[in-house]
C-alpha cells in the first residue's frame, strides 16, 4: 500500500520555486518582507551582516589567533564573527580550527580559539544525547531559589531596552537590530535576565534565538544553562567592576545610573543580595545519566545505502556548496524547503530569514516551501530520483522529517565534517570531561582526510 505522505509530481498543487536571481540586495529585502510577514511582524531591521560562503570565506581568512586569545574577552577584542556561518554549515569547525593552525606561529597561539571551537562541538554532542530535553532544566538550580520563584516571560522592559541600564539596553537594542552579540554581553544579558530579574532561562533562550543570526538551540540553550546554574557547578553573575574592564566603561560613564545601579558591589556583596539561600554545598556534577559514557555518533551502523540518481536535501545545518553531500553527488538536483508550520510556531526575524536565504542563494538548490518531508518527496518524484541524500543533522526536528522520508525513499544521511573523532566513549556531564579526552586531537588538522573518509565511504569517486 502506498504510504499516505508518498506525492507524486503530479500530486497537488503545483509547486513554486521561490526566485534566486536578485539585482542587489534591498530587492531581495523587499522580497522577502512581502514572503514573509510573519518574520516582519516580529522585527523587520536589517543588520549590514550577510550570509553566503563567500563572506565566510574572507571573514575566515582574516581571523587572527594570537590577537583572539589575547582580547577576545573585551568587547572590542579580535573575535572571528563566525558564529552564524558555524551555526548554519556553511563553514565547517575543523576547516576553521585548520585555518587557525595554519596562521598561528606556533599551536599554542591556536589553542585559545581551538578551544573554543570545541565548546560548540561539545553543545553539538550534549544535543544529540538530549534532544529537546536542552528545554528543560538539566540540574536542580543552584541559587537558593525554586523554579516558583521565576517568572515565565520577559519584562517588556528588556524586551525594549528600556530599563534604564545603559549597558543591558545597548545590549538589547544590538541583538534587535544586528543579530550580534559578543559572547561576553551575552553572558552579562543572561546573568542580568536570570539572576537580577529572576526570569526563568527558558524565556530569554527563545528571545535569543528569534534574533540571533548563529540562533542554535544546543549552544544558545545549554550557555543560557551554564549561566543559570542548570548546567554547571554554580551561577554565573557579574559586577559593574568586571563590566566596565572589558567594555573600557563606554556603557557607565553614560549611564543614569552610574553609582548606583544593581552591579554595584563585590562579587561577595552581590551573592549575598540575589542568593541569600545559597546553597553551601558544592554541587556534583551533572547527574545526567545519558552524558556519562557516550559513544561517537556514526552515520550508520551497516555499509550505508547506494544511490544512483538521488537528490539532495539540504537544512539549516549544511548551508555550504562544498558540503559532503554536495561533493559526493556533484550535480545531483537539490532542495530547500522552508518550514511554514515552524515558522508559525517558533518565530525568527526577518533578519535570520535574509541571512538564510542569501546563503541558499550562493547553492545550487531550488527553494520552496511548505511541509518539508512532503516537498523532498514531491521534488523526488519530479528528478526520478532512487533516493535522498543529506548531512546528518542532531536536531530532533531533522530526525522527524528524515523518518517521514524514509518510509517512502531511502535517505543517505551523510556524517557532518567532524571536528574530533575519538576512539572512545566521551563523559559529556562537563566540558572538562570532554576537553581532557579530544584536546590532542582538536589540536590536530584533519579536513582534508576526513572528507576523504567519508566520499570514499560511499563510492563517490575520492578524495577532491
Amino acid at each position: 500500500m502506498r504510504s499516505a505522505i508518498a506525492v507524486s509530481a503530479a500530486d497537488g498543487e503545483n509547486p513554486v520555486d521561490m526566485p534566486r536571481a536578485f539585482r542587489h540586495r534591498d530587492e531581495l529585502i523587499d522580497y522577502l518582507r512581502s514572503a514573509f510577514p510573519t518574520a516582519v511582524a516580529v522585527d523587520d531591521t536589517i543588520p549590514a551582516t550577510r550570509g553566503g560562503r563567500s563572506v565566510a570565506e574572507r571573514l575566515l581568512e582574516a581571523i587572527e589567533p594570537a590577537r583572539y586569545a589575547a582580547t577576545r574577552n573585551y568587547l572590542d577584542g579580535a573575535v572571528t564573527r563566525l558564529a552564524p556561518y558555524l551555526r548554519h554549515g556553511v563553514l565547517s569547525l575543523a576547516e576553521v580550527r585548520d585555518v587557525a593552525l595554519r596562521k598561528a606561529d606556533t599551536p599554542q597561539q591556536a589553542a585559545r580559539l581551538v578551544s573554543e571551537l570545541g565548546w560548540r562541538d561539545y553543545f553539538q554532542r550534549v544535543y544529540r544525547v538530549l534532544g529537546l530535553g536542552i528545554w528543560r532544566d538539566l540540574e536542580p538550580i543552584k541559587t537558593g531559589w525554586s523554579a516558583a520563584d521565576y517568572a515565565d516571560t520577559l519584562p517588556a522592559d528588556i524586551l525594549a531596552g528600556e530599563t534604564g541600564l545603559a549597558c543591558i539596553d545597548a545590549f538589547s537594542h544590538a541583538l534587535r537590530t544586528t543579530g550580534y552579540l559578543h559572547n561576553h554581553a551575552r553572558m552579562w544579558l543572561a546573568a542580568y535576565v536570570v539572576h537580577f530579574r529572576r526570569v526563568r532561562w527558558q524565556a530569554g533562550a527563545r528571545w535569543f534565538l528569534t534574533h540571533l543570526l548563529d540562533g542554535d538551540p544546543a549552544s544558545n540553550n545549554l550557555s543560557w544553562q551554564w549561566v543559570a546554574s542548570t548546567f554547571s557547578h554554580k551561577p554565573y553573575m557579574f559586577n559593574r567592576e568586571n563590566l566596565e574592564k572589558y567594555t573600557g566603561g563606554i556603557y557607565c560613564r553614560v549611564c543614569a545610573l552610574q553609582g548606583r545601579c544593581v552591579f554595584e558591589g563585590s562579587y561577595e556583596q552581590l551573592t549575598a543580595r540575589l542568593f541569600p539561600r545559597l546553597p553551601t554545598v558544592k554541587a556534583p556534577a551533572s547527574t545526567v545519566e545519558a552524558l556519562r559514557k557516550v559513544e561517537e555518533h556514526r552515520s550508520s551502523g551497516v555499509k550505508p545505502v547506494r544511490l544512483k540518481k538521488p537528490i539532495i536535501w539540504v537544512h539549516g545545518d549544511m548551508l555550504n556548496p562544498h558540503s559532503p553531500a554536495f561533493q559526493a553527488f556533484p550535480g545531483a538536483p537539490a532542495l530547500w524547503v522552508w518550514d511554514d508550520a515552524l515558522l508559525q510556531r517558533s518565530p525568527i526575524s526577518l533578519k535570520r530569514i535574509l541571512f538564510l536565504y542569501e546563503c541558499l542563494i550562493e547553492l545550487p538548490a531550488v527553494i520552496r516551501r511548505g511541509d518539508v518531508a512532503r516537498e523532498v518527496l514531491r521534488f523526488a518524484a519530479e528528478q526520478r530520483a532512487d533516493g535522498v541524500v543529506t548531512v546528518d543533522s542532531p536536531s530532533p526536528g531533522f530526525r522527524t522529517r528524515r523518518r517521514r522520508i524514509e518510509q517512502v525513499l531511502p535517505v543517505l544521511a551523510l556524517p557532518a565534517l567532524p571536528f574530533v573523532k575519538p576512539a572512545m566513549p566521551l563523559d559529556l556531564r562537563r566540558f572538562a570531561r570532554y576537553w581532557r579526552n579530544v584536546e590532542h586531537l582538536a589540536m590536530q588538522p584533519t579536513l582534508r582526510s576526513a572528507l576523504c573518509d567519508i566520499l570514499n565511504e560511499v563510492d563517490s569517486g575520492g578524495c577532491f
